[in-house]
């Protein structure tokens, strides 16, 4: 058992997965990153300074006037946090994009090495072996 599970470990496949997810986590990051320190502050001045990750309205509980999203949430209040929620779509949908660029990328590269290299057009080397022997037979018959 702890054979195939080295065996298993040691396949291509995993550790292409392991290193994917690494890198994964790392791109996250950067993402997020980039949506919460570049993308919500020009959203938030677009909306007149505001901030948009703090965007949070109380549905039941009391929460002090002005508080920022993680004080409404320490006051155990039910809160719905709608800026939380759209800063996690923009995340999702600017990750999207880069794995659709990136598998695209992926298939072009692909697609260009399985085409086969341009093919010598084909040159007259003049009669076959057979066009030969039926040419003897027939100068042979007259």
């Amino acid at each position: 058992m702890i054979q195939e599970f080295k065996d298993f470990i040691a396949k291509g496949n995993v550790m292409d997965l392991a290193v994917g997810i690494i890198i994964g986590a790392a791109f996250t990051a950067i993402v997020s990153s980039l949506v919460d320190d570049l993308i919500n502050p020009i959203i938030g001045l677009v909306l007149g300074g505001v901030d948009f990750t703090s965007m949070y309205f109380v549905l039941s509980g009391n929460v002090p006037e002005g508080a920022g999203l993680a004080a409404a949430r320490e006051s155990g209040a039910a809160i719905f946090a709608y800026g939380a929620f759209i800063t996690a779509c923009i995340n999702f949908f600017i990750i999207a994009f880069v794995v659709f660029m990136l598998v695209k990328a992926v298939n072009r590269i692909k697609s260009a090495a399985e085409k086969p290299d341009d093919v010598a057009p084909e040159v007259d080397t003049g009669p076959s072996e057979l066009d030969v022997l039926l040419e003897i037979r027939d100068s042979l018959k007259r």
